[in-house]
């Protein structure tokens, strides 16, 4: 075999063994000893930051735009920690026709920033922690977000709900997507401050 075959077939072991890595990125975590959530079919890996996570995941690409137009991926790539309530792209689509666009325009970056940060807690809650506290408290919990505002947790069918300031209830239907700086619980809905 010439030499310039044989480094042929050596760069070619060294890609194909590059792509299943590449293509199987939870597998090579877990080899490497992280545990990885799928959220918007995307693993979420506990070494990265809630920014570089979050924009991995395709159920979460309005969220992502929102945290731009406010100006908040540094504040959530700093070192927290940080439990975010993440909606998804289908919570926000649940918003009243033209909520988001509007949202997202520069004139209205206060209230965006307002609403984004009344689903961020400065702490590390993982869902456990929101349970007991629960319970704790006779099944209602009152939370403090980054915003000031208040969210009342709560428990239903084994599910954390949170319940906003206006009456609105969402469910987390992923818990414990563990970050380097915090936690984020994907919720079903857009919590909304008075």
């Amino acid at each position: 075999m010439s030499l310039n075959r044989k480094a042929v077939l050596t760069i070619a072991a060294v890609a194909a063994l590059a792509v299943g890595f590449i293509a199987a990125p939870s597998a090579f975590s877990q080899a490497m000893g992280e545990k990885t959530v799928m959220v918007g079919g995307a693993p979420m890996y506990p070494n990265k930051n809630i920014i570089q996570n979050a924009v991995n995941s395709k159920d979460h690409t309005t969220l992502v735009a929102a945290v731009k137009a406010a100006g908040l991926v540094d504040t959530l790539q700093g070192p927290g920690p940080f439990t975010v309530f993440a909606p998804t792209n289908e919570a926000f689509a649940a918003l009243p026709k033209g909520t988001v666009e509007t949202l997202l325009k520069p004139e209205n970056k206060e209230k965006l920033v307002k609403i984004l940060t009344y689903h961020v807690v400065a702490a590390d809650a993982m869902a456990n922690t929101i349970k007991q506290m629960i319970k704790d408290d006779g099944g209602e919990h009152t939370i403090t977000t980054v915003s000031g505002g208040k969210l009342i947790a709560m428990m239903k069918h084994g599910k954390i709900e949170l319940q906003d300031e206006n009456g609105n209830v969402a469910t987390v239907t992923i818990a414990n997507v563990k970050q380097s700086n915090g936690v984020i619980h994907v919720i079903d809905r857009v919590l909304l401050p008075k």
